[in-house]
């Protein structure tokens, strides 16, 4: 195999480290497998810490002249960056959806317009940046000035690729830091296409470094070096609590998007048409392999049965199919490792006694082209006491459970019952309650009537084991500066 060139494209090549805008050469190699079809398509460079420290090196050195460009040349920069996300689309959501199996449908229309989306948003908002003031009366000014901090390690997961590593890349070097990545091993694909595009852009280079790898290798050279003074980290809950460990210790600053069990209410007054055709987008989306999606479905008594019914009917009536087919609305788990972990939950649930409604097996490849894919059923799953470990656990896969309750009070104990709280769903028509209830889920966001409505300048983030900090918006901003007081006496 030969290697790659930032934004290059094989059918069998080798996707390489690239530091300071330069392919770098490694000596270990991890295998890339299409999910959708089982076939080894390529391999990605294994990143030594040795490698880590050239890439850290290379952001360090082009800090000085990257924190110090003026903020609406740093802000063109990424414009003309998602100008070439946009023309680019068609590229990219082909590699997000060969390195994910998601439909190629979803990575065209959700995934990539995000990816310009998070640049345009970013680059706007250190436009509008403020500083606080604070007068003394005639003793002395305070004034309060907020820099960037430096290099900034970013750690993405491999289920949104692009859309999640530049939620962290947009903010860090808008704000005027450099940055290294590791995105996920599992799916690089196209943050090497988007190094292609950053250099076209003329970012220079060094301003962002992509180092690929193990997170037990790579991304913990990351956390663990000392000129990485930022590290924003998406995935597991276990992966979280060893950076937070390790990171603390280091007194180092760190935002930790973890896991999510989320809860999803729906009240007997609400309207069931749009509950129903909501919750069935947030279960399955991206194959349920998302950290916000609605696994845990909580229904008020009344209109349980009738729920269930419906909601079973549509999950069973969703397309399986090969993810590059437009009608395909569930494509393949990212690998058969994956789908084992998913359908032994799935099991467990059984040996509880839970009742599988639909689901709950591997689904029969769509083609032949697919035949080695990691394709799962749509899975409900009722009748589980709510201590179990399905209900407690994320699955992270199309399967949710279905659970009655009797009362408002009931709801939300079964919605506060697991360690996690990122987010959840409302669905009632009583406005009182919506506010109730909202303010009493532990949760760092909460849908009423809705799912997936994202404001990008609000506040995102978890609560408990679903994470610590928050990004988006000021939020953001605030976290890849650091504020800096500065008292001016008047006499």
């Amino acid at each position: 195999m030969q290697s790659l060139e930032p934004g290059e494209t094989g059918p069998m090549d080798r996707i390489p480290l690239l530091i300071a805008g330069k392919a770098v050469e490694t000596r270990e190699w991890i295998d890339l497998v299409e999910p959708a079809t089982g076939q080894l398509y390529g391999q990605v460079a294994d990143a030594t810490s040795e490698e880590v420290d050239q890439a850290v090196s290379a952001a360090k050195n082009a800090f000085v002249g990257w924190s110090s460009m003026p903020v609406d040349e740093r802000s063109g920069l990424l414009m003309r960056l998602a100008d070439l996300i946009d023309r680019d689309t068609e590229r990219l959501a082909q590699a997000e959806s060969k390195d994910t199996g998601k439909p190629l449908e979803v990575a065209r229309t959700v995934d990539v317009p995000r990816v310009a989306l998070n640049f345009r948003f970013f680059a706007g908002a250190v436009q509008h940046a403020e500083g606080a003031f604070h007068d003394m009366g005639g003793e002395a000014i305070n004034y309060t000035l907020r820099r960037p901090r430096g290099v900034a390690g970013l750690i993405s997961p491999w289920n949104l690729p692009l859309y999640l590593l530049t939620w962290k890349i947009a903010p860090a070097i808008a704000t005027g830091n450099t940055c290294v990545c590791k995105p996920s091993e599992v799916s690089p694909l196209s943050a090497h296409l988007l190094m292609g595009l950053i250099e076209e852009a003329g970012i220079p280079a060094g301003v962002v470094n992509m180092v690929h790898g193990r997170g037990d290798r790579a991304g913990a050279a990351i956390i663990e070096h000392p000129d990485v003074p930022a590290i924003s980290f998406t995935g597991s809950t276990r992966a979280g609590s060893w950076i937070a460990q390790h990171a603390g210790a280091m007194l180092k600053r760190y935002s930790l998007e973890l896991g999510g069990k989320n809860p999803n209410l729906v009240f007997a007054d609400a309207d069931l048409d749009e509950a129903i055709t909501t919750s069935v987008r947030a279960a399955y989306s991206n194959q349920g392999q998302i950290c916000l999606c609605g696994s845990r479905i909580l229904v008020e008594r009344s209109v349980y049965h009738e729920f269930v019914e419906r909601f079973v009917e549509r999950a069973r009536a969703l397309q399986i199919g090969d993810p590059l087919d437009g009608g395909t609305q569930i494509g393949s788990l990212i690998g058969l490792d994956h789908l084992e972990k998913v359908d032994g939950l799935v099991q467990l649930a059984r040996d509880s006694g839970g009742t599988i409604q639909c689901g709950g097996r591997r689904a029969e490849a769509p083609n032949d082209r697919c035949a080695g894919g990691a394709f799962y059923e749509p899975t409900v799953i009722t009748g589980l006491d709510w201590g179990c470990e399905t209900e407690q656990e994320e699955i992270f896969g199309p399967v949710v459970t279905i659970t009655p309750f009797d009362d408002e009070d009931q709801a939300v104990q079964l919605a506060n019952c697991t360690r996690y709280g990122l987010a959840s769903m409302v669905w009632t028509r009583d406005l009182a309650r919506a506010h109730r209830v909202a303010e009493r889920v532990d949760a760092g966001i909460v849908w009423v009537n809705c799912w997936m409505l994202r404001d990008l300048r609000t506040p995102f983030g978890g609560t408990k084991q679903s994470g610590v900090g928050r990004e988006g918006g000021l939020e953001a901003v605030r976290f890849f500066t650091e504020p800096k007081n500065v008292c001016i006496r008047k006499n």
